[in-house]
């Protein structure tokens, strides 16, 4: 069932590019438009991971560079059944991480130095077992499409604020790209908003499920979520589409863009957890600082 609704929640995303060509210009704007979308989708299919890793100047790691995060990624993998993704770290001071790839044999997971130098080793491996599950489920495809769609609307329409919309031969009507610019990129982020959040639900569990500790997710959560409070993002708010990918949405929530959350409310992810710990009796104890990992900040082993 979720299948099907993200599949039609993607078409959605789709027919809006029409419309948006449509008000544009017209029946050729639509035609152009839909096919513009349709190579979208088959670029966003092969190239998505790498544009959303360059959006935000991921670095590729290995167990030289980041020794301490590439184990813990290999054994989570395997708990999952999953094969070794491309890990990453991004130069970052807040604290968040994210997956990405067209299934789980091209897929890769990056962190911030921000979340590296926040979380202890338990907490970070419930964020990796969540960034894993969505490799799992194959949300990564889905949600960098989705990215990719959203992010192109946004562009076309302002391509038309600038040069104006119009119906076939008619002149371009100013008031029609105005609206088209607002409520487009709006509309877009509706539906992107509704793909990510009803994912981000079933990523916790499995991620929990994976790790064996989801207090150590929940944990992790609380204080990804309060240091995306205080620590902007830059690259995010500059390519505000990919922030469904992140585990925490990164975005400030001072611009328009951020009027619509793309993730649940993190405190209901977090009694979601901590009924599931409930339920498997897990137990976990936030660790005292200088454990391994640390829950001081630390620089990490890539310098």
């Amino acid at each position: 069932m979720n299948t099907v609704k993200t599949g039609l929640l993607l078409a959605a995303l789709t027919a809006l590019f029409g419309v948006v060509g449509y008000f544009l210009g017209g029946s050729t704007g639509m035609v152009i438009a839909l096919g513009i979308a349709v190579v979208t989708n088959l670029f966003a299919y092969w190239n998505s991971d790498r544009l959303a890793l360059a959006a935000h100047h991921a670095v590729e790691v290995d167990e030289r560079t980041a020794p301490e995060l590439v184990s813990l990624v290999r054994d989570l993998a395997g708990r999952a059944g999953l094969p070794m993704p491309r890990v990453y770290v991004i130069d970052n001071p807040q604290p968040n991480a994210f997956a990405t790839g067209r299934n789980p044999e091209n897929a890769a997971v990056a962190a911030t130095t921000g979340i590296l130098q926040t979380l202890s080793r338990e907490e970070l491996a419930g964020v990796m077992a969540h960034e894993l599950a969505h490799i799992k489920n194959r949300d990564t495809l889905t949600m960098t499409v989705s990215a990719t769609i959203a992010g192109a609307i946004s562009s076309i329409a302002q391509f038309g604020l600038f040069f104006g919309g119009g119906r076939g031969n008619e002149r371009p009507n100013a008031l029609v790209a105005i609206l088209t610019a607002i409520i487009a990129p709006l509309a877009a982020m509706i539906i992107q908003m509704a793909i990510s959040r009803s994912r981000e639900y079933e990523a916790d569990r499995i991620g929990a499920e994976i790790c064996g500790q989801p207090l150590a997710l929940a944990s992790a959560l609380d204080k990804i979520a309060n240091g995306v409070a205080h620590i902007p993002n830059a690259d995010a708010e500059h390519h505000p589409t990919t922030a469904p990918l992140f585990i925490i949405n990164p975005l400030s929530g001072q611009g328009m863009d951020n009027w619509f959350s793309t993730h649940p409310a993190t405190e209901n992810r977090i009694a979601a957890l901590q009924a599931l710990a409930r339920e498997m009796g897990s137990f976990f104890t936030a660790p005292a600082a200088g454990s391994p990992w640390g829950s001081s900040p630390r620089r990490g082993p890539w310098g």
